[in-house]
């Protein structure tokens, strides 16, 4: 009988069952468990194990930066406002929706890690993300467009339930490239959730764009369904730096 539940086991794709059914049998004669119940804990094991294996692809598919969660974000230096969108948020329901989530604000403030953060909790929700920073993705889509591959990238891209941009603005780049960059706006338009960074303000994106009509159309797709979350609050690294040399003063102070 052992052989043959293992023959079947494996036939059907049930590999957690077929690790654990001695020991939750075994558990199930102990515990005086119905039918039922042992058959519910059966597949509750295959349930959990799937998921578990489900949200490591994922996460490993997202190339999201490591440690960049919400247990190692500071909530306390957000305003308000920005607290109660990021409540918002995490509960996902705006990829349900393709909105966009711009973050916008001064370097250092905490943009990236906090768009990284709700990145990280849509995988939890069973979602799919991808990162990339803004001059990576660009040079992806420019490669692809010169091996005449850009639709076909266009529409695997579109599958994620929300793209994270890095950096929109940082690096200057090609009018060529903005032109694919452009593009992937265009057809992720109600389709699929941005979650964009970026330093500049939209009145300074035609830097970006290099051209005001574009400029223009990429902001009028953002901005049509979107949350805004904007982070003018001091550079999180210069204050750690601040505080870095007000302890190496003091403790010279002390020696002295």
């Amino acid at each position: 009988m052992s052989n043959e539940l293992k023959v079947l086991l494996k036939e059907l794709r049930l590999p957690a069952i077929k690790e654990c059914y001695k020991q939750i049998t075994t558990q199930a004669v102990q515990n005086n468990l119905s039918y039922e119940q042992y058959l519910c804990e059966l597949l509750n094991q295959e349930y959990e194990s799937r998921l578990a294996k489900r949200k490591a692809r994922l996460l490993c598919e997202s190339k999201l930066p490591v440690g960049k969660t919400l247990k190692t974000f500071n909530r306390k230096r957000l305003p308000l406002k920005v607290n109660n969108q990021l409540n918002i948020l995490l509960e996902g329901s705006f990829t349900g929706h393709a909105e966009n989530v711009l973050a916008l604000g001064n370097p250092g403030a905490g943009k990236s890690h906090l768009i990284c953060a709700i990145g990280y909790e849509l995988i939890n929700q069973n979602k799919r993300v991808l990162f990339s920073k803004c001059d990576i993705l660009t040079q992806d889509l420019l490669r692809a467009k010169k091996e005449l591959k850009l639709a076909w990238k266009l529409k695997s891209l579109s599958r994620f339930d929300a793209i994270i941009i890095d950096d929109i603005g940082y690096v200057h780049q090609s009018r060529e490239e903005m032109e694919v960059l452009f593009t992937l706006l265009a057809h992720c338009y109600e389709r699929t959730s941005i979650m964009l960074t970026s330093n500049l303000p939209f009145s300074g994106w035609e830097k970006i764009f290099k051209d005001p009509m574009t400029t223009a159309a990429a902001i009028d797709r953002l901005i049509h369904h979107s949350i805004i979350i904007e982070l003018n609050i001091p550079s999180y690294r210069l204050e750690n730096a601040g505080k870095r040399i007000t302890n190496v003063s003091d403790k010279q102070a002390e020696n002295e």
